[in-house]
């Protein structure tokens, strides 16, 4: 072989494996259309939080009620985030974010039916409304799954914690505007038919955005090493190695009990705040400065930790598919939510009324939430300690792309080395 032949050989070589990992700028639209979803699904389920005391009172239910149409999502999220992660890891991200989106609509819709007079009789009107919290429900384990997936699958190497980082503060993004919007849109209980309006748009602007912008589960190329085996292990195998996965089983307990504390903290605020005298935004009142400040924080740390936690699964798991990953660490913070959202409630106690009380409904006392909040505080303390003294992991997907490289690096090295015949 003479020296040129030698030389355009192995540039056609070099080309053909530039060309092997590619990226197209359709992943930022679906990127656009999984935070939309991420950021509604969030929205609608915390839509009667900030407002549980004037949601009560105008359906005429009591506020453990109201509670359980945010505990709703923990409960169906448990046996059905085991069904969304082989949804993704089997069947594919289209088909799962087209379904969550579509869930995701019909249950914004059907909550508008309990304000609807010829629809609402009785006590009909708020089933309604927990129907409507169910087929979001069911929306979440699919959209929650999916920004590693999306990441790993349509995003280089460099981009992939950018993008899982978009998509996932998406949802935390919809928790805030839920805990703005709904005391702005509802003064008054008799402003509720409007905030259950405005809060279907994003659902049905997502559900759209996703039916008809997606039209393929993976690109045409893969954009990175890792993303060409994604589905490399089938869903139950990939089960049973994250079971025996010790690292894995620390960070699913700590993060995921986390992510639990966080969403049993956003459902009951309000509840927790307005016996203290504070409107819908601790014995101490005229603490309003140090309430935001903590908040803040609590939200600056916790929120910064969501992506980097979804990341540091995928690497400790590989090469078991990213929504299985996932998907499990959600399964267990919804369990841990769950059996908080209900103890917390049960170590309430009933005090006298009290004036600077703020509750809508209070007319039998308060609820003193002193002794759930410091049990709350206590277990994130314990969740991080054991985090920061036990969890140790390689970082398997990197080390994976590592080797691929070098492999490329030597093949490239054996080449440029072949004699002139």
């Amino acid at each position: 072989m003479e020296g040129g032949e030698a030389a355009s050989l192995l540039g056609e070589r070099s080309l053909g494996r530039v060309a092997e990992f590619k990226t197209y700028r359709r992943r930022w639209f679906l990127l656009a259309a999984v935070c939309l979803l991420n950021c509604s699904n969030a929205m609608l389920w915390l839509t009667f939080a900030p407002v549980a005391d004037k949601t009560a009172a105008y359906f005429h239910i009591s506020l453990e009620t109201v509670n359980w149409l945010s505990i709703v999502y923990l409960l169906i999220s448990i046996p059905f985030g085991l069904v969304a992660t082989w949804v993704l890891d089997s069947v594919g991200l289209r088909c799962a974010v087209i379904l969550s989106a579509w869930l995701n609509m019909m249950g914004s819709i059907t909550r508008m039916f309990s304000v609807l007079k010829f629809l609402s009789l009785g006590s009909r009107s708020y089933w309604y409304l927990f129907i409507g919290q169910c087929l979001c429900a069911l929306a979440q384990p699919l959209i929650i799954f999916s920004p590693t997936k999306l990441a790993a699958l349509w995003f280089p190497d460099h981009q992939r914690a950018t993008a899982n980082m978009i998509a996932s503060m998406a949802n935390p993004l919809g928790i805030l505007i839920a805990n703005l919007l709904s005391p702005a849109l509802v003064p008054e209980g008799k402003h509720i038919p409007l905030m259950l309006g405005v809060y279907a748009v994003p659902a049905v602007t997502a559900c759209a955005l996703a039916t008809l912008g997606i039209h393929e589960k993976v690109p045409p190329t893969p954009p990175s090493a890792s993303a060409t085996n994604s589905n490399s292990q089938p869903f139950f195998t990939g089960l049973k190695m994250l079971l025996r996965n010790k690292p894995y089983i620390i960070l699913a307990v700590c993060f995921g009990g986390g992510i639990g504390m966080f969403t049993c903290f956003s459902a009951l605020l309000e509840q927790i705040l307005c016996e203290k005298g504070y409107s819908n935004a601790s014995r101490f009142r005229h603490q309003a400065i140090v309430l935001a400040i903590t908040s803040s924080l609590f939200g600056f740390f916790g929120f910064a930790i969501y992506p980097i936690a979804m990341e540091l699964a995928v690497e400790c798991s590989y090469p078991v598919g990213e929504g299985t990953s996932s998907g499990l660490i959600f399964v267990a913070s919804q369990v841990e939510g769950a059996i908080l959202m209900i103890l917390l409630q049960a170590l309430t106690v009933r005090v006298s009324e009290d004036p600077s009380s703020t509750c809508a409904l209070d007319q039998d006392g308060a609820l003193d939430w002193t002794t759930p909040v410091l049990v709350l505080a206590g277990l994130c303390t314990a969740m991080a300690c054991c985090y920061v003294i036990f969890f140790h992991t390689d970082y398997k997907r990197l080390h994976a792309e590592t080797v691929s490289g070098d492999l490329v690096k030597a093949e490239d090295t054996a080449t440029a080395d072949v004699p002139e015949s």
